[in-house]
């Protein structure tokens, strides 16, 4: 006896799509049944053709509670990750007050989630000047990895690390087999923006920032034998130094973002800063190159980095407002909207959104749609029209540069371990091995 059957003739395994009968019980996938198969279970749904996916895995989300809850929370990032059809997310370490950069403040953030998650989810923590002490603990506690910036990040309770910090925290990380997930802009090849427009902001920060400071994360990874990944490739000029690196054999893996992926420089309306993030949105030619980068698994795969703020912080004026893209539940139909038109198909989108970002992250018993893994499904349809009103979204403040766009494909139905995302909040910490 099943908990749940959702049967489908287009379940996206990690061998591609078939026609599959999902079967659950105790919030697991027990077994993949063929598609018209007579099993005995409490609730049999079935999806006909519409594809049956993995919940999406969104290793980059600012959720920004304790401390800067009204930029966004608990409960209304995981309410907008769930309707975007992602089951698990993790949360970045900075915005939030105090910063999860000590075992103490890793308590402060449990608190302000406890049951307020309506997705699973994992934690970042930091790695700031001064506390290479706090790693291990950390590291013990059950942080997925360590975030760090090599510019400065925006709010001063985060600041960066210079290139001998960054150094000393790998080789800490090395020794206990840990991760280092880090912000990559030189600080010496940024500027201040000439003035208010979106030119003079993206001329600000170029893509030879990023790919000096990929250079210098690869050289470290080198010295230090420490694993470390790429946060939001925007530039094209990274991959070269990236792809070569992997060919070394070091062990170096990369994102990129749906906004790098779908909006281009040249489609910024002047003076609307919801499209303003660092580093930035370059222009549609280096959006084709990020393309086949990703094809060609030298970026691994896709996450939001949603960093929402309040409205008034994103003044029209691009040298003043703050940069973030607030997309969380947009990703799926934002990814898939580009994806199909380029000729990929749900299979590859499962890839890049869901089966990569749990094994980078080490999440496991996630990504992918197999016997074992936990029961996270998403019922998708991608044909349906999906006009952005960023007032209906589940987002704490609507903000996003999809407003009063149609995207492709929505998200019907989210399972979390077999149960659907239905406005009561189930989900779980994803701590250690977890």
């Amino acid at each position: 006896m099943f908990d749940l059957v959702v049967r489908s003739r287009r379940v996206v395994t990690p061998e591609g799509e078939r026609p599959a009968a999902v079967a659950v019980r105790d919030g697991r996938i027990a077994a993949l049944h063929p598609y018209e198969a007579p099993l005995e279970t409490a609730e049999d749904v079935d999806l006909r053709a519409l594809p049956l996916l993995p919940g999406l895995v969104d290793t980059h989300v600012h959720v920004n509670e304790p401390g800067r809850a009204h930029w966004e929370g608990f409960a209304s990032a995981t309410r907008a990750a769930a309707a975007g059809g992602v089951t698990t997310i993790v949360d970045m370490p900075l915005n939030s007050v105090p910063p999860t950069v000590t075992p103490d403040a890793l308590d402060a953030k449990l608190r302000a989630a406890q049951g307020r998650c309506h997705v699973d989810t994992a934690f970042w923590g930091g790695a700031v000047p001064g506390n290479v002490e706090h790693l291990r603990p950390l590291h013990e506690r059950g942080v997925r990895g360590f975030k760090c910036f090599l510019s400065p990040s925006g709010v001063e309770e985060f600041p960066p690390l210079r290139p001998e910090e960054a150094r000393r925290a790998m080789a800490e990380i090395a020794g206990f087999g840990g991760l280092l997930v880090v912000h990559a802009e030189d600080p010496a090849l940024l500027a201040e923006p000439a003035g208010p427009s979106y030119r003079e902001f993206l001329e600000s920060r170029p893509g030879a920032a990023e790919r000096s400071a990929v250079e210098l994360v690869i050289r470290l990874a080198e010295e230090t034998g420490a694993r470390v990944h790429v946060l939001h490739v925007s530039s094209a000029a990274c991959l070269e130094p990236l792809e070569e690196a992997r060919a070394r054999g070091v062990p170096v893996t990369a994102e990129t973002c749906p906004h790098y992926l779908t909006l281009a420089a040249e489609q910024v309306p002047e003076g609307d800063t919801s499209f303003k993030c660092c580093p930035p949105i370059r222009d549609g030619a280096n959006r084709d190159l990020l393309w086949d980068g990703l094809a060609r698994g030298v970026l691994d795969c896709v996450v939001s980095d949603h960093s929402p703020s309040t409205a008034d912080l994103k003044v029209p004026d691009f040298a003043a407002a703050w940069g973030g893209v607030a997309s969380l539940q947009l990703g799926l139909p934002a990814v898939w909207t580009e994806a199909s038109r380029r000729g990929y198909g749900p299979a590859d989108v499962a890839r890049w959104m869901s089966t990569r970002p749990a094994a980078i992250a080490g999440i496991p018993r996630k990504g992918a749609v197999e016997p074992g893994n936990d029961a996270d499904l998403v019922a998708f349809d991608p044909d349906a029209a999906n006009p952005v009103d960023a007032r209906a979204l589940h987002h704490r403040n609507p903000v996003t540069p999809y407003h009063g766009r149609t995207l492709r494909g929505a998200v019907l139905t989210t399972w979390l371990r077999g149960r659907p995302v239905d406005g009561e909040p189930h989900g779980t910490f994803l701590l250690g091995d977890t």
